[in-house]
């Protein structure tokens, strides 16, 4: 099992047509959990990896996370979009997240890019903070 970080900016990304910030995330974990993310290119992401959600603003910290559900598939009918990644959202987690996200010094980030591998120093903080 992997983790990965991906990068949410409520001023550029929307998911069901409103800015993609924590409330919307917490909204549709409770509500549609199941959804499909944009990859920039595909990633070696397997069925039942993790995604953790890093928004960048207003805080920048880690609120949500979402267990993949299967490998990202190019996307041939959007040419906006070029690989794509269905996942389902963990309630309960990321309520917790919510709650108490995990700060970017915590992740130990330097340079953020729109998907990355979780660094192992900080597996432990988003496990605990998550209830996983």
């Amino acid at each position: 099992m992997a983790d990965w970080i991906y990068i949410l900016n409520p001023n550029k990304d929307t998911l069901d047509g409103e800015p993609s910030g924590k409330e919307t995330i917490r909204r549709l974990a409770e509500e549609e959990p199941e959804l499909e993310f944009w990859l920039s290119r595909r990633y070696r992401m397997s069925p039942g990896d993790r995604l953790w959600f890093f928004f960048s603003h207003p805080e920048a910290a880690v609120a949500a996370v979402a267990r993949i559900d299967e490998e990202p598939w190019e996307e041939t009918e959007d040419p906006d979009v070029s690989h794509v990644v269905a996942a389902t959202l963990l309630t309960e987690a990321t309520k917790r997240l919510y709650r108490t996200p995990v700060g970017r010094e915590e992740l130990m980030l330097g340079q953020v890019r729109s998907v990355q591998k979780v660094k192992p120093e900080a597996l432990p903080v988003l496990l605990a903070r998550a209830g996983l």
